[in-house]
C-alpha cells in the first residue's frame, strides 16, 4: 500500500538491517526530504548516501515500480532530479532521460505497522486508537491539543477571508455574515446564512437609527411576515417592508428553510431575528467594536442584545407568552464567542498583520469553560478531558478533521499507535 510507504518513508521507521539498492549498493538515509503535496515528486531536497557518495536529490514512491511508466513519470522533466526511487516491488529498471539507471530501494512495510494501520481503519470505537491514548506522554497530547486548536481557528479563519473576498473586500459584511450564521447556533445555522445573503445591509444602513425598520427588513427578508399573521405588530411590520421593498427592490427568501422542531422558544428564528436586529441598531462600527475587544467580559458586554418590546411577551408573531427579557444566555454567549468573535479577531489580525489580535483570540478561548457535548465526552472517556474552550475545540478538530476522515497517518496519536509493536494488549 503507497499510502504506507509514504508513511514509513517519512517517519524512518526502517528495518534495522543494513539497506541496500536494487543492485547491491548500500543505501544511508541522512535526510528523508521535504513531503511534496503539489505535483512533482513526493519528496524534494532528500540526502541520500549511495555506497558511501552523498546524493542531494528528490525521490519518489511507489508500490511497484513499473508505477514510474503508468503514471507518465519517464516522460515528465520534473523527475530528471530523482536520486532514488523507493518501491515495494522492484518490477522494473527506470532510466533518466540520457539512460542512466536511477537507484531503486525496495523498502518493507513493517508487518506491525500494516496491521495497526488496518486496526485503526477498522475499529468503529472512536476514537480508534482509543487503546494507546491512556498511555501516551502528557506533553504529546499537550502538542498535539495545541496544534488542533491552532488549526481549527485557522480554518475557520480561512473561510471567514474567502467571505471577505465575496463581499468584495467588506469586512463589516463579513463580520455581520458570521454573526448571523451563528446565531443559528448550529440547528439554523445554514438558514441564517442564506438569510445574511438576502439582507441588504447597505439599504438597513439607511435606517439604523430606526429599530422598527431594522425589524421590517430583516424579518421581511426571512420571509416570516405571513399575511395570516394579523396582529397589530405584524400588520404594521408586514406594511413597512412592502414599502422597503418597494422602494430597494427587495425579495424575500423562502421561509420554509428555518427549523422549529426540537428548538427551544428562546432559540426561536424570530427571537435571534430579533436580537440581531437590536445589536445592528446598537454596536455601529461592529467589526472595530470587535477589534477592541480585551476579554470575554468585553464580548458579553458586545453581544448583550435585547430586543424591541413586543418580544417581551412573544416569540413569535401572535402568540402571546408570559412576559421575560429575551437576551443572550451565558452559554450562548460563550457559543458565539468561541465560533464568531474569536474567528473574526484571528482572521483580521491576520489580514492586517497585528499578531496581537491572534493572540488575543488564542486567549479568550482558553479564558472559556470547555464546551459540553458528545465529542468531548468521548475523549473524556479515554483520558483526554478539555480544561477551556481552546481543548475543546481542539478536540472537536481531531474527530472532525481527522478522526472521521480517517486520517490516522497525519495525527500524532496516529503515529504512536502504528509505531507499537504491541496490537493486542
Amino acid at each position: 500500500m503507497e499510502v504506507l510507504l509514504h508513511y514509513v518513508w517519512k517517519h524512518k521507521i526502517f528495518p534495522l538491517e543494513e539497506l541496500h539498492t536494487t543492485s547491491g549498493e548500500i543505501v544511508e538515509v541522512i535526510d528523508t526530504g521535504l513531503p511534496n503535496k503539489d505535483a512533482g515528486p513526493d519528496f524534494f531536497n532528500a540526502k541520500i548516501k549511495i555506497n558511501g557518495v552523498m546524493w542531494v536529490g528528490n525521490v519518489e514512491i511507489h508500490e511497484n515500480a513499473s508505477d514510474w511508466f503508468t503514471h507518465h513519470h519517464d516522460a515528465d522533466a520534473h523527475y530528471e532530479n530523482v536520486v532514488l526511487h523507493v518501491v515495494k516491488h522492484a518490477n522494473s529498471i527506470i532510466a533518466r532521460e540520457d539512460g542512466t539507471i536511477i537507484p531503486q530501494l525496495e523498502l518493507p512495510v513493517p508487518s506491525y505497522v500494516e496491521e495497526n494501520y488496518h486496526e485503526l481503519f477498522a475499529t468503529d470505537t472512536y476514537p480508534p486508537c482509543y487503546r494507546i491514548v491512556k498511555s501516551l506522554p502528557k506533553i504529546v497530547l499537550h502538542n498535539l491539543v495545541d496544534a488542533m486548536q491552532m488549526e481549527r481557528l485557522y480554518m475557520k479563519a480561512a473561510v471567514l477571508r474567502d467571505r471577505v473576498a465575496q463581499c468584495n473586500g467588506d469586512w463589516e459584511e463579513a463580520v455581520f455574515f458570521t454573526l448571523a450564521r451563528n446565531f443559528g447556533f448550529g440547528l439554523n445555522g445554514d438558514a441564517f446564512e442564506a438569510w445574511a445573503n438576502h439582507v441588504p445591509l447597505r439599504a438597513v444602513d439607511k435606517h439604523r437609527d430606526n429599530l422598527f425598520q431594522i425589524e421590517a427588513l430583516f424579518f421581511g427578508q426571512a420571509g416570516l411576515l405571513s399575511a395570516t399573521d394579523t396582529d397589530d405588530y405584524a400588520v404594521r411590520l408586514r406594511n413597512e417592508y412592502e414599502y422597503l421593498a418597494h422602494k430597494f427592490q427587495l425579495q424575500p427568501m423562502n421561509p420554509i428553510v428555518w427549523k422549529f422542531a426540537r428548538t427551544r422558544p428562546n432559540n426561536f428564528p424570530h427571537i435571534r431575528i430579533a436580537q440581531l436586529a437590536y445589536l445592528y441598531q446598537h454596536a455601529n462600527n461592529l467589526l472595530s467594536r470587535i477589534v477592541e475587544i480585551q476579554n470575554a467580559n468585553d464580548v458579553t458586554k458586545l453581544l448583550a442584545a435585547k430586543t424591541s418590546d413586543y418580544w417581551l411577551t412573544h416569540y413569535s408573531f401572535g402568540k402571546p407568552s408570559v412576559a421575560a427579557t429575551k437576551s443572550l444566555s451565558k452559554t450562548a454567549i460563550s457559543i458565539l464567542t468561541i465560533n464568531a468573535i474569536a474567528t473574526i479577531l484571528y482572521a483580521y489580525g491576520q489580514h492586517t498583520g497585528k499578531n496581537c489580535l491572534c493572540e488575543q483570540a488564542l486567549n479568550i478561548q482558553t479564558s472559556l469553560k470547555p464546551e459540553n457535548n458528545h465529542i468531548t465526552r468521548m475523549w473524556a472517556e479515554v483520558g483526554v478531558i478539555a480544561q477551556h474552550a481552546g481543548d475543546s475545540q481542539a478536540l472537536i478538530q481531531l474527530k472532525k478533521e481527522y478522526c472521521d476522515k480517517k486520517k490516522c497517518l497525519y495525527c500524532s496519536l496516529g503515529y504512536h499507535y502504528l509505531k507499537r509493536q504491541h496490537c493486542h494488549e
